[in-house]
């Protein structure tokens, strides 16, 4: 049973809300991490990043606001040990030009934004990463910054030690690339390398194809020397990292069409040989396609194979419920957190959070869901908006809390009872 002071859900099954926060009045979450048992939260439209103290589960309490710059996201962040990176860029949910969401998750983003054609005329945003100091995780202190020249920083993997890795939006390009970052000085962290797919490098003359969709690098996971690269409508692209300032190309593949692209997450589970891939849900009732979240065999790491897919959440008709549905994050096994190759925990939007048993890796099974009740209020101000939970990032300890965040709906800390 839920706390009767605490949001009651509209579906639960082996999960139990432990503790809610609306983060000092900010709802609205992307990313988030847990540090020394504080979470910080990315947000969406608040413009900036909140530290909540969790160290009492049950009873979060906000702790910090740190401003973005002006008109820039802070949405993504990673954080290990006493470092806390932060994505700095274009705040694209602002501007006019994405009010209509479809315009930001289809086509060349590079042109619609004006990077593409290395113009700097008129931009009014930071971009690059802000490194903090978080000894203290309640008092970010503000350490070094790498700038980048174009849209910014999207999101970065960091779990320590001298390398970092960020996809890119910068000048020249038609998407997101991945750069490889030398954080070995943490208050001057530099560029070190870049891979792209060919076609996206306009600035060297790079022809592109006419009916290319939106293939930019959402962000990659990086295990020893290999980075598993989620490439939105271009699929998954599969890089050997062991050169840091050449990064190669091992495999591509890509199942947009006939599916319909948004990969979002590539979670290598090496003492399995297998990779967990999820596609995102981009447009509201499902006009995207239903999104899926696939079990790869990656025994021969230039022939990944497919050999599965998960469950599709069938408890009620979350395709008309309004905004979307599908996959969005998954807990990618941080070393800080829980690391599991057999449970997988993922957020579905306004489907909630959902956990997977794939111990038969051919045939996964939901074991746990918990579905939030609608927003209090709506933080997002883009247009016709519907008011249900949009589930976004999750985050896992080794004891098992779950933490959740929502673009609307605030900070949620529950117990897996599986």
């Amino acid at each position: 049973m839920t706390r009767p002071d605490l949001p009651q859900p509209d579906y639960a099954k082996n999960m139990k809300l432990i503790g809610y926060s609306d983060q000092g009045g900010r709802p609205d979450g992307v990313q988030l991490m847990v540090n020394k048992g504080h979470a910080i939260i990315g947000h969406m439209f608040s413009d900036g990043f909140s530290v909540v103290d969790c160290r009492d589960p049950r009873d979060p309490k906000p702790v910090a606001y740190v401003p973005a710059p002006h008109n820039t996201w802070n949405i993504h962040l990673q954080s290990h040990d006493d470092l806390l990176l932060v994505i700095n860029a274009k705040n694209m949910f602002a501007a006019a030009e994405f009010q209509n969401e479809e315009e930001y998750y289809k086509g060349k983003l590079g042109k619609k934004v004006g990077t593409a054609d290395v113009s700097s005329a008129g931009r009014d945003w930071t971009a690059g990463m802000s490194v903090y100091d978080i000894k203290d995780p309640a008092n970010p202190r503000q350490i070094g910054f790498m700038g980048v020249e174009g849209g910014g920083i999207h999101r970065i993997w960091y779990t320590g030690g001298r390398w970092a890795y960020a996809s890119a939006l910068l000048d020249g390009f038609l998407d997101y690339i991945f750069i490889t970052i030398d954080m070995s000085d943490p208050t001057n962290p530099k560029e070190a390398g870049r891979y792209w797919l060919p076609g996206m490098n306009i600035a060297a003359g790079e022809q592109p194809a006419e009916d290319q969709a939106r293939a930019g690098l959402h962000h990659a996971i990086v295990h020893g020397d290999t980075a598993y690269g989620a490439w939105r409508d271009g699929g998954m692209v599969i890089m050997d990292v062991a050169d840091r300032a050449n990064p190669e190309l091992i495999v591509h593949r890509n199942w947009s069409p006939p599916f319909g692209g948004g990969t979002h997450n590539c979670l290598p589970l090496p003492d399995r040989d297998l990779l967990i891939v999820a596609d995102e849900a981009v447009l509201d009732k499902c006009a995207d396609g239903i999104k899926h979240i696939w079990v790869f065999d990656i025994r021969e790491p230039s022939n990944p194979i497919s050999i599965s897919t998960f469950p599709i959440p069938d408890d009620a008709d979350y395709v008309n419920k309004g905004a979307h549905f599908g996959p969005h994050n998954i807990h990618e096994n941080r070393p800080d957190g829980l690391v599991s190759d057999q449970l997988i925990f993922s957020t579905y939007q306004n489907a909630g959070i959902r956990v997977h048993d794939i111990s038969n890796a051919y045939q996964p099974q939901e074991v746990a869901a918990f579905v939030p009740p609608a927003p209090a209020r709506m933080m997002d101000t883009r247009p016709n908006r519907d008011r249900v939970i949009q589930s976004c990032d999750i985050w896992v300890s080794k004891e098992g809390l779950v933490y959740c965040s929502d673009y609307n709906a605030g900070l949620y800390i529950l117990e897996y009872e599986g």
